[in-house]
This record gives C-alpha cells, structure tokens and sequence, in this order.
C-alpha cells in the first residue's frame, strides 16, 4: 500500500489536484484506491461525483462521547468500529471516508487510537490511498494515517501562497510522521508568474514538482456542478497533472 498525501489552503485548486490524481492512478489501473477527506471544508466528494456519508468520523467520535450514543449491549470499540464500516462510501474501484470538521472540547485519545487502528487495517485492502488533507495537517500530526510516501503542497500563484506552502514544510519539520518525499506544485500559472516567483519558491526549501496552468474550464465545470474528475482530455489542467505525476512515477 502506498500512501500519497495532498495539503495546501482553501482555494489553491488542491482538491482538484487530489481528483485528477485519483483519475491519473485509475487510468493508470492502479486500483483499488481509498480516497481520504481530511479536510474539515469537505468537498472531495463532489469532485469525485460521490455521494457524501451519512455521518462523517467526527460526527461519530463526537456522539461516541455521549453514553446514550451508543447502543445499549455493544462496548465503545466495537461500536466505533462498526460506524466507521458504515461511514465509508464505496464504489466499484474508488472508496471515500470523509473525516469531517473539527473535534469539540475534551479527551478524544480512546477514540482516536481505534481511529489509527481502523486506518491501518483499511488501508491495508487498497493499492493506494489518498488523502486530502488541510493545511494544518492535523490528521498526519496526530498520526491518525500511516507514514506518507509522497506529500504535495499546493499553492496557487500568489507570493502568499507560496509562504503558506513553506509554512506547511515547518509544520512537517515539528511532527514525528515520515514523509518519505514532499514537494510543490503551483496552479492557476498564467504568463510571467513563475518566474516572478521563482525567490518565494527558492524560500520554501521544497522541490518544485510542476506548475498547472490557469484552466478555464474548472471554472466551467464548478458552476455547472460537473464532477472536476470528468474533466475532458484537452483540459490544461488534466494534462498538467498527468504530465507531474508521470514524472514522479508515483
């Protein structure tokens, strides 16, 4: 099983990075596939045309703090264990778990442990998993997931961005999860804008993967609520990415 991991800010396109991806491992017959949203802002779903869970893992967590939560007869591990079977969204060749927003006050430690435990023995029926993750990358901190083969920090083009990127690099530098291979990849390039970057990249200290080209067509497809994973061969984006991720030989 490898696991491949994706973070970046709300906005710098990398939720559709995490979908092409996913379409680029399917293409490639690399399946099957377990698709992680990390993300408290959840839509990988939606570019994945899938439907969401009935209830997401903090939701569950959350209710498994509450004593009437849980059926009466049924211990707090096995039924945790059960929901998160229930939580998991699946498909011919691509499943989605969606972790959902952020944990409320208290000690989450119990459930959290059966969370890892539940990972590691799922992740063990995919080829690959993929995960979506916020750029706080708080799933990867509290060791929720395995060790990451490969993480991509995505920014879009402004010199803000790219600083947000190489704080998520810091971030890593802090925690005690192995990231095997990190690098950037920077979107919506248009015209000059790499090369006016090209000292805040340097800055960052991660190696530039590829850049993905202002793409229109994602905008067309958003409004139009199509899945960004059908995006048409021509996309610019589409290829980009293929372009990366053939490169990387992920």
């Amino acid at each position: 099983m490898k696991q491949i991991a994706v973070a970046g800010k709300g906005g710098t396109g990398k939720t559709t990075f995490v979908a092409l991806l996913i379409r680029y491992l399917l293409e490639k017959n690399k399946t099957p596939i377990l698709a992680v949203d990390a993300d408290p802002n959840a839509n990988l779903n939606e570019t994945l045309g899938m439907e969401l869970p009935v209830e997401t893992v903090s939701q569950l967590i959350e209710r498994t703090k509450e004593l009437h939560g849980i059926p009466e007869g049924m211990d707090q591990l096995t039924y945790i264990e059960y929901k998160l079977n229930a939580a998991l969204v699946e498909s011919s060749k691509v499943d989605l778990l969606v972790m959902g927003g952020p944990e409320g006050p208290g000690c989450y430690c119990f459930p959290n442990n059966v969370l890892r435990k539940y990972l590691d023995g799922l992740g063990k029926n995919y080829q690959y998993v993929v995960m979506d993750n916020e750029a706080g990358l708080e799933h990867i901190s509290r060791r929720t997931t395995h060790d990451v083969d490969i993480l991509f920090i995505i920014s879009d083009n402004s010199a803000r961005s790219i600083r947000s990127a190489g704080r998520v690099r810091h971030i890593l530098d802090s925690i005690k999860t192995k990231v095997k291979q990190v690098v950037l990849v920077v979107t919506k390039v248009q015209n000059q804008d790499l090369l006016l970057l090209q000292d805040e990249i340097e800055k960052t200290g991660i190696t530039l993967a590829g850049v993905i080209p202002y793409d229109g067509q994602i905008t067309e497809y958003d409004v139009s609520g199509k899945p960004l994973f059908d995006l048409p061969e021509d996309s610019l984006a589409y290829k980009a990415v293929n372009c990366i991720l053939d490169t990387i030989q992920i």
